[in-house]
C-alpha cells in the first residue's frame, strides 16, 4: 500500500479492477450525458431568433474638453451569447470525462490511488468559471474587467483544491491552509454578483429582478458550496468519505447536477423559443 493510501485510508495502488471498471462506466456515461445536454442547449439557443446575448462593456476614463475633467466612458466590446456559453461548459465536462475514461485512464486512476485528481481541477477551472461568468452576466454584470476578474478568481479557487490534494499526499495531519485560501477566493465572485443584484433592486424606477435570476443565484451558490463540503468530508474521513473514490463519485454527481441546474434554469428563463 502506498504511503498516501495508508495515511488516507485509500484502496491499495493501483485501483482494484472492479473499482476501475466502475469508474470507467461512470466517466463514459457522464461524458455522454454532458454531451447530449451540450447538443440540446446549443440547438435550443439557436432556435430562438434573435439569440439571447448579454453585452460586454469596457469602462475607461476620457478627457472631457468642455469640463476639462476626466469622465467615465464605456465602449461596447462584444455580446456574450448566453446559450452557447451554457452549452460550452457541458462540452468541456464531456471532453474531460471522455479523456479520463479512455486515453488518460491509467494516468487518472494512478492519481486517484494517491488521493488526487488533477483532471477534475483542470476541468472545473474552466467549466465552473464559465458558469459563474454566465451567472454574473444574467445578474447584470457587464464590465469586461469584472468578468475577467470573476473568471480568474473562481479558477484560482478551483486550483487551490488541486494544491490541497498535492499538499496533503502522505500527511497524517491535514493541512487546511489551501482549502481556506480557496474559500476566501471563491466567495469574491458571489459578493460581486450579489452587489449587482442589490444595486439593481434598489435603483429607483428599476424593473424587478426576474425570479429565475434570483433562483439561479441562490441554487448555484448552494451547489457550489456542496463541493467544498464534499472536500471537508473527504479530509475529515467522515463515514463513507474515508474512501477517496466515494468522494470522487460525489464530485461527479455534483458537477452534473450543478451544470444541469444552471442550464435548464437559464433555458426556461431566457432561451425558451
Amino acid at each position: 500500500m502506498s504511503i498516501a493510501a495508508e495515511t488516507r485510508g485509500l484502496r491499495p495502488f493501483p485501483v482494484p479492477a472492479s473499482r476501475s471498471a466502475a469508474l470507467f462506466r461512470w466517466n463514459a456515461v457522464l461524458s455522454a450525458l454532458h454531451f447530449v445536454q451540450f447538443v440540446a442547449i446549443l440547438a435550443l439557443s439557436f432556435a430562438r431568433n434573435p439569440i439571447v446575448t448579454s453585452p460586454v462593456l469596457s469602462t475607461y476614463l476620457r478627457f472631457d474638453e468642455a469640463t476639462r475633467t476626466l469622465v467615465t466612458a464605456q465602449r461596447h466590446i462584444w455580446d456574450l451569447p448566453i446559450g452557447p456559453a451554457v452549452a460550452l461548459f457541458f462540452l468541456i465536462s464531456s471532453l474531460a470525462h471522455f479523456t479520463v475514461a479512455f486515453p488518460a485512464r491509467r494516468w487518472y486512476e494512478a492519481h486517484l490511488a494517491r488521493g488526487q485528481n488533477p483532471a477534475r481541477w483542470i476541468e472545473y477551472a474552466f467549466s465552473s468559471s464559465l458558469m459563474i461568468v454566465v451567472i454574473a452576466a444574467l445578474s447584470g454584470v457587464q464590465d469586461a474587467g469584472a468578468m475577467i476578474g470573476i473568471f480568474g478568481v473562481n479558477a484560482a479557487m478551483i486550483l487551490f483544491g488541486w494544491s490541497m490534494e498535492l499538499a496533503n499526499e502522505g500527511r497524517e495531519r491535514v493541512q487546511w491552509h489551501h482549502y481556506l485560501f480557496g474559500c476566501i477566493a471563491g466567495i469574491v465572485p458571489w459578493f460581486v454578483i450579489g452587489a449587482a443584484l442589490v444595486t439593481s433592486a434598489t435603483q429607483p424606477g428599476a424593473a424587478a429582478i426576474p425570479a429565475f435570476v434570483i433562483a439561479i443565484f441562490v441554487s448555484l451558490f448552494i451547489a457550489f458550496n456542496v463541493f467544498a463540503i464534499n472536500m471537508v468530508l473527504q479530509y475529515g474521513k467522515v463515514g463513507r468519505w474515508r474512501d477517496y473514490l466515494y468522494g470522487e463519485r460525489a464530485y461527479m454527481l455534483f458537477s452534473l447536477l450543478a451544470k444541469t441546474l444552471l442550464a435548464w434554469q437559464v433555458f426556461f428563463g431566457t432561451l425558451r423559443p
